[in-house]
Order: structure tokens, then sequence, then C-alpha cells
């Protein structure tokens, strides 16, 4: 069995400003589409993600993947995805990033939402959770919009984080 092809892409990691920037529309379902798809999916898989969103591999157009229930089924892509029908009951949960490693905190989301994207041959379709899936869509589209998870924990996660961050803002200026 031969080792999967390397991704064309690297993860990004904070402080770089691709991840602070919303990121724009797909204007198109073609070959560069397919080829980000195909590096999201190593990316994420390389680094045991449960999603992986466009900004993270320095691209900042809206993109997303989702880990499937069943690790030997394909990510599910979801291309200028639109989150709607949030639920009125929120929960906390512990989160962490691949682009913010060894950085883990409380978030609170709403613990369901319905959401519409385009797959990548340019197909709509919604799908809705209230399960540990809706809540990786909302955390990948924050980083479509350029938010992160250390602007949404709790400030008590945010201060026991404040020494990571800024080693990796450190390293960041650094290299």
């Amino acid at each position: 069995m031969s080792d999967p092809p390397a991704p064309r892409r690297r993860l990004v990691i904070h402080p770089e400003e691709v991840l602070r920037r919303r990121a724009d529309p797909i204007e198109a379902f073609d070959d560069a589409l397919r080829e980000l798809v195909d590096d999201l999916a190593l990316l994420m898989k390389a680094h045991r993600g449960a999603g992986i969103a466009a900004p993270q591999a320095g691209e900042s157009v809206r993109v997303f993947l989702a880990a499937a229930e069943d690790p030997e089924d394909p990510p599910t892509v979801f291309v200028n995805p639109r989150l709607h029908e949030f639920s009125a009951e929120s929960a906390m949960a512990t989160e962490g990033c691949l682009s913010l490693p060894e950085i883990e905190g409380q978030v609170m989301r709403p613990k369901g939402v319905a959401i519409t994207a385009f797959d990548v041959e340019g197909k709509e379709f919604t799908l809705r959770s209230d399960a540990f899936p809706a809540r990786v869509w909302q955390h990948e589209m924050d980083h479509l919009d350029g938010v992160l998870i250390i602007d949404r924990m709790r400030m008590l996660d945010r201060l026991a984080n404040r020494r990571a961050i800024r080693e990796l803002e450190q390293a960041a200026s650094e290299a």
C-alpha cells in the first residue's frame, strides 16, 4: 500500500493574518477548488482534525471540511456555507483548534443548527444536527469569518492559555 500524496499547502498557525480575515465566496466549482479540497482532506487527516477550513491552509475562501462519523468515509465538503435555524438551547464544551496547537478552552455554542452549502460539484444541500457535527460546523464557520476559539472561550480559559498563545505569537515573530 502506497503512502497518500503530500498536501501542496501547509497548516497555518496563529497568528498568521489569513486566520483573521473574512473569507471570500467561491466563484468557480473547478479543478482549483477540487485541489484545495484534496489538500484540506490530507491536512485534516494528517493532523487528526474533526474539521478544517480553507484559511487554515492559507486560502481565504469560504470552504471547510467536516469529518464523517465513520472514519472510513470521506469528509463532507461545505462550499459557501450558511448557518441557520439555531436552537434556543446552548451548550458549553471543550474545543481545540489545529491552528492553535496545545490550546483548549470551554466555548458556548447553540446546541443545534442547520447548515446549507454546496458540495465540490456545486450541488446545494442542507444538513441539521444537535450533536457534535453542529459544534464542528460552527467552529469551522468561525474560521471563515476570521474568528478563533480564543475569541469565544471563557475568560478563565483565555487566561490559562495566555502563555501558550504568547509563545505561538513569539515563534511567528522570530520566523
